[in-house]
C-alpha cells in the first residue's frame, strides 16, 4: 500500500547545515555522524572517527540529498556521512541569476571540501554528480579514499536521448520544465524499471524542493548545460575531465550500474571500464536510472566494502 505523500519528511529526518558560498548564496548539506556515547560521554568525532573514511554523496538532476537518505541512515552510526545539495537544488538557495555550470558546481564542491577539511573521502556520485564529484576528486586527489560511481558520465555526451533533447527546444523546453514540472515529475516515472512505481512519500520527497517555477531554475539550468556541440562551454570542461580520469586509477573504485537506464546507457559504463580496468563492476540488470531508489541495499553493500 502506498504511503501518504506527507510522510516524506519522516524519511529525511536530518538536521540542515549551510555553507555560504557568497553573501546571498548558501549551499545546503547533511552532515550526520555517530551520536554521543552515553557510557563514556565522548562525542564520536574524536580521533577514532577522524581515522575512518567519511562518505560524501553528490547528487544529479533532478534529485537532491533526499536521494541518498538510505546511505545516511545506514552508515551514520559508524561513519561521518555528508550529502550536499547543489546550488539551485534541494534545500540550497535557488538564485534566479547565477552561473549554473559544471565548472561552477565543481568549484563549489571543492570549496566546501576545503572549508570542512574533509579527508579520506569515499565519494558516491550519480548523474550530473558524477562529473561534478569526479572533477572535484581530481582537484583534491590526495583526500580521496575511494569512489562509488552510479549511472553517470564524465565525458562529452556520446549521444543525447530524444527525451532530453526535447527539453532543449527554445522557449518550449524551459516552459515545460519550469511551469509544467515536466522534467522532475517525469523522472519519478521514467527513471525506474525494477519498481512499478515509486512510493507516494518517496515521489513527494524527490519533488518537494521543486514546487514552483522559480524553484526549478536549477533543473532547467542543468539540462541547458548539456553540451550538444563542441562549441558549448561545458564541452571543454567535460573533455578535460575525461582526459584526467586516469589520475584516479590507483583508487578502489566500484561501478554500480542500472542496466535499464535509457539516459546513461550501458555504453557509458563501458567507457568507465575502459579508463579504469581495475574497477569492480556491479551490473543491475533490472534497474533503471534511479539506482538509489530501486537498489539501495546493493549500493550499501558495495559502499561498505570501501569503508574498511
Amino acid at each position: 500500500m502506498s504511503s501518504d505523500p506527507a510522510d516524506w519528511k519522516r524519511l529525511y529526518p536530518f538536521a540542515s547545515n549551510y555553507f555560504e558560498l557568497e553573501p546571498s548564496v548558501r549551499m545546503h548539506y547533511v552532515d550526520q555522524r555517530p551520536k554521543l556515547d552515553h557510557a563514556t560521554s565522548q562525542l564520536a568525532d574524536d580521533a577514532s572517527l577522524d581515522a575512518k573514511p567519511c562518505i560524501v554523496a553528490v547528487h544529479g538532476n533532478p534529485t537532491w540529498s533526499f536521494y541518498y537518505r538510505s546511505i545516511v541512515q545506514e552508515f551514520s552510526g559508524t561513519h561521518r556521512v555528508l550529502a550536499i545539495d547543489h546550488v539551485g537544488c534541494g534545500l540550497s538557495d535557488k538564485p534566479q541569476r547565477y552561473d549554473y555550470s559544471l565548472a561552477r558546481h565543481t568549484e563549489n564542491l571543492v570549496r566546501w571540501i576545503d572549508a570542512l577539511e574533509l579527508d579520506r573521502i569515499v565519494m558516491l556520485v550519480h548523474d550530473w554528480g558524477g562529473a561534478i564529484g569526479l572533477g572535484a576528486a581530481i582537484q583534491r586527489i590526495d583526500r580521496i579514499a575511494g569512489l562509488v560511481v552510479l549511472n553517470t558520465g564524465a565525458f562529452p555526451p556520446p549521444y543525447v536521448p530524444l527525451r532530453i533533447a526535447a527539453c532543449r527546444l527554445p522557449i518550449l523546453g524551459s516552459f515545460a520544465m519550469r511551469y509544467l514540472n515536466a522534467f522532475a515529475l517525469a523522472a519519478t516515472r521514467m527513471a525506474i524499471d525494477r519498481l512499478d512505481r515509486l512510493d507516494a512519500s518517496v515521489q513527494a520527497g524527490l519533488l518537494a524542493p521543486y514546487d514552483t517555477p522559480a524553484n526549478r531554475v536549477g533543473i532547467d539550468a542543468f539540462v541547458r548545460d548539456i553540451p550538444l556541440s563542441d562549441r558549448h562551454r561545458t564541452y571543454r570542461v567535460l573533455k578535460d575531465l575525461e582526459r584526467d580520469l586516469p589520475k584516479l586509477s590507483h583508487l578502489p573504485i566500484q561501478l554500480v550500474w542500472g542496466m535499464k537506464d535509457w539516459c546513461f546507457r550501458p555504453e557509458c559504463l563501458r567507457r568507465f571500464q575502459g579508463v579504469w580496468p581495475q574497477a569492480i563492476s556491479n551490473e543491475l540488470i533490472d534497474v533503471g536510472h534511479y539506482v538509489m531508489e530501486e537498489a539501495p541495499q546493493e549500493v550499501v553493500k558495495v559502499l561498505g566494502k570501501l569503508l574498511v
